[in-house]
């Protein structure tokens, strides 16, 4: 086994940071040593919506855009580092997502594009770097996503209590830990995406703090049917999706109809979309005892209330209470997958993603050892 000290580098779809974790990770356990959330410059954040919701783009914009992120993860990699008083050389392995762009789950050539060059991480760092884990499971006819379940199962699975994980990032990712039966995770649809494009539109703020805006507005029913009535959310699982799809645009075109709508009103009912898509799949899938909620979703009061009165007899609280900090669940799953790979060993659940089969996942992109330069 491959144990060791890891570092787990996640950008993901709300864009409001690059979460970065140091970890000491072996077959029994995954302690968390450090974290650092790495600022997005709103410029790179602005190129990255540029092309990520199906916009005509050139190979050129992408090429600089990869290798620009890729400098941006090493940098962020050597701040927690810096901080964290540990030597590169202490490092086993770097995993690190990369920025989605595209995700295209389905059809006969499915893909998804994450951006972020892993050369570059590991030339700034001098740290072996694992990167690009979905395309693997894809290749296996899986959907590449969600991962985060197989790290859900390694930490908080339990042998007799029903559970589920839920991440709310700009998606929301429900995984289902049900004792004696394989585990299964989708994404369940929008989480916070649609929120923040709402809210930075209409306040000029990057997201709504403790969802106090969307407090002071009412639910709109006929705009919340006209959401829900959307494809996505009948779609058996597995299934995933991602900001080519829930996007400004997306919410435009269910607002064209319902005219008159006040701004305040559509913030209330954005939130009450995230809770009552994610409830819904909750109880579909038989309701658990505990609903155990991270990602920045986490942190918003208003989110975790409706979520509750929708979930009667479920405690809903923050993996934090559990051991385990619900805003770096995923950079610390990162970690684990670099370690999965590295040490031989499948990352992905054929259960959740829906592929033929287990894999392992990731490219490596190895560094000399420091006598060697």
């Amino acid at each position: 086994m491959k144990s060791g000290r890891y570092i787990g580098v996640m950008s993901g779809t709300s864009l409001d940071g690059i979460d970065v974790v140091l970890a000491a990770i072996d077959e029994r356990m995954v302690a968390q040593q450090a974290s650092y959330s790495h600022p997005m410059p709103i410029p790179i954040k602005e190129d990255i919506l540029a092309m990520c919701q199906g916009q005509q783009t050139t190979l050129s914009a992408v090429g600089r855009l990869d290798a620009q992120l890729g400098t941006l993860f090493g940098e962020a990699v050597m701040t927690l580092l810096k901080q964290a008083d540990v030597p590169a050389h202490a490092i086993t392995a770097i995993g690190c997502h990369g920025q989605t762009v595209w995700h295209e789950p389905e059809g006969e050539m499915r893909f998804s594009m994450q951006l972020g060059d892993n050369n570059r991480v590991a030339a700034l760092t001098n740290i072996t770097t694992v990167g690009d884990f979905r395309r693997r499971d894809m290749a296996y006819g899986g959907q590449g996503a969600p991962l985060v379940p197989a790290f859900h199962q390694a930490l908080l699975a339990h042998p007799t209590e029903r559970r589920m994980v839920l991440n709310i990032g700009g998606i929301a990712n429900l995984s289902l830990l049900l004792p004696g039966i394989a585990v299964r995770g989708f994404d369940t649809g929008p989480g916070n995406m649609l929120l923040d494009t709402w809210v930075w539109r209409h306040r000029a703020q990057p997201y709504d703090k403790g969802g106090q805006w969307a407090m002071e507005g009412r639910v709109c029913l006929p705009l919340l049917q006209r959401m829900l009535a959307d494809p996505y959310f009948v779609l058996p699982a597995p299934k995933s999706t991602g900001r080519e799809y829930f996007n400004a645009r997306w919410l435009d075109q269910q607002l064209a109809t319902l005219p008159g709508i006040s701004p305040v009103d559509v913030m209330a009912t954005l939130v009450e979309l995230t809770v009552t898509t994610i409830c819904e799949q909750v109880l579909l899938a038989g309701g658990c005892e505990r609903l155990l909620v991270c990602g920045g979703g986490a942190r918003n009061p208003l989110l975790m209330a409706r979520m509750s009165a929708l979930l009667p007899g479920i405690e809903v609280a923050s993996t934090d209470s559990f051991g385990v900090s619900g805003d770096d669940m995923e950079a610390l799953a990162f970690a684990w997958l670099a370690f999965r790979t590295l040490s031989g060993q499948p990352g992905n659940l054929p259960s959740v993603t829906g592929a033929r089969c287990e894999t392992l996942l990731g490219g490596i992109y190895p560094v000399l050892p420091l006598g060697h330069r």
